[in-house]
């Protein structure tokens, strides 16, 4: 889904006539509405099963940028492996391998025992998939594991209510709490959504900055100079539970060392966003004309899942009253309320025009779980025929 309109038939043509074997991760399927918003995105390599790869890099220009154009490349970070966990990524690969079609055969994936030990750092591949959440539980472990700092940088944030709560309370405690995030978005309702969901954590100490250049995509975590995290998983909803993602753990004091250090160059690329004497989310001396950007699919279906993540957690705390709503937030109940009334007017004026898309949506989504319902029900019985012709042939 992430490269749909962003490379052509030919292209994926191109690469099965040189021998390549391309596989798409969960299409978009008639009897699966909402299926395809799971997708796999992992950005691993394995070579020979010597060397592994784990990035948040993709394979696209923007990773590239346009010099001509003063468009800079996006500002990624990814890691090198090599040893025994070479042998994860690869089983990580072939794990999603598997869901979509032949599974590789074992013996062409290497095991941990056939690789030797490089080196002494302590490093672990998490493989999460969707409906696991296995990584939300170790980004909510670290925060509150945290006692000097946790510092963060994310391409996506949207956080949840429980994650943002052990930021707040790390950051309470003392721990030096910092969040990266980009400054430019090509959809530009997110932009002050964004802002919006800073105020809870700028209040409790968090301390908040937006990159200066084109984009920086990264999901890294550095925590008290000896734990690191570098991979896939962007700090929101969508990669904590929809996703297939992978990362890379490392307990090394050097290595967390270097990760301080290009965290701390970064942040001179930077600027930090505040509360003013107004109590106002902003940035201090923020230009008028912002940097340009080069956009990408992937990078516009991950905000519009981030915004829409914002947007259902401002109305559902106006509903609630779970926590004070800022002005920015004001003028999104405003919009969604005047969208609200809007659409109520239009059923009172139009009801046949706008029931016809609603009958489409409803019917599709009806037919689509009853033939699902179906496909198990077929499934089930192959499966208690298949058990009651092993009993009749051992009897």
């Amino acid at each position: 889904v992430g490269g749909f309109g962003k490379t052509s038939r030919r292209f994926w043509n191109r690469l099965r006539a040189g021998g390549v074997e391309v596989r798409c991760y969960n299409p978009p399927r008639l009897d699966s509405p909402l299926g395809w918003l799971s997708r796999d995105h992992r950005k691993m390599l394995s070579v020979d099963g010597q060397v592994g790869f784990v990035s948040g890099l993709c394979v696209g220009r923007m990773w590239e940028g346009v010099p001509e154009k003063k468009i800079e490349p996006w500002r990624d970070t990814g890691i090198e492996v090599r040893g025994p966990s070479v042998a994860d990524i690869e089983q990580a690969f072939a794990q999603v391998w598997a869901m979509i079609g032949e599974p590789i055969p074992e013996r062409e994936l290497v095991s941990r025992g056939a690789l030797a030990q490089e080196g002494e750092t302590a490093i672990r591949i998490v493989a999460n998939i969707p409906a696991t959440a296995g990584t939300f539980r170790l980004d909510q472990l670290i925060a509150a594991l945290a006692r000097k700092r946790l510092w963060l940088t994310d391409a996506y944030y949207a956080g949840t209510t429980a994650y943002v709560q052990a930021l707040r309370a790390a950051a309470k405690d003392g721990v030096d709490v910092r969040l990266l995030v980009p400054n430019g978005t090509d959809i530009p309702i997110l932009r002050p959504l964004s802002r919006a969901g800073y105020r809870s954590l700028l209040e409790a100490g968090v301390r908040i900055f937006e990159w200066n250049g084109t984009m920086v995509h990264a999901k890294t975590a550095v925590t008290d100079g000896r734990w690191a995290r570098v991979g896939s998983t962007n700090l929101n909803i969508s990669s904590w539970l929809g996703n297939c993602e992978l990362d890379a753990v490392v307990e090394n004091e050097l290595f967390a060392r270097e990760m301080e250090e290009m965290y701390l160059q970064d942040l001179t690329n930077a600027t930090e966003i505040v509360l003013d004497a107004k109590q106002k989310v902003r940035a201090p001396g923020e230009p008028l004309h912002r940097h340009p950007m080069m956009t990408s699919g992937g990078g516009r279906g991950g905000r519009a899942a981030a915004g829409a993540v914002r947007i259902g957690n401002a109305v559902g705390a106006a509903f609630t009253g779970r926590r004070i709503l800022g002005p920015v937030e004001a003028r999104l109940m405003t919009s969604v309320g005047a969208f609200f009334l809007i659409l109520a007017v239009l059923f009172a004026l139009f009801p046949r025009l706008l029931a016809y898309p609603l009958l489409i949506i409803f019917a599709w989504l009806g037919g689509a779980l009853l033939y699902r319902s179906y496909k198990l029900h077929r499934e089930g019985q192959r499966k208690r025929d298949a058990h009651s012709s092993h009993r009749k042939s051992k009897g």
